[in-house]
């Protein structure tokens, strides 16, 4: 089983969004979709009501920065 990971681990799950979605482009993925592929991560462990429109957009921008 993976570590924990929580909404704050943006870069953490970026890693994890490359490895499991190759080829996606973070920047046109809708936030809702960004928002399901993180809580079915493997070892999310964090509550899914918690996640802010501000999380979200972190962790695609982490995405981005992992792309480049």
């Amino acid at each position: 089983m993976a570590d924990p990971i929580y909404w704050d681990d943006a870069y953490p799950i970026a890693l994890m969004l490359q490895r499991a979605y190759p080829g996606v482009d973070p920047a046109g993925l809708a936030l809702e979709k960004l928002r399901e592929w993180v809580v079915a991560l493997d070892g999310f462990a964090d509550d899914p009501q918690l996640m802010s429109v501000e999380i979200l957009e972190q962790i695609q921008a982490e995405w981005l920065e992992v792309e480049n």
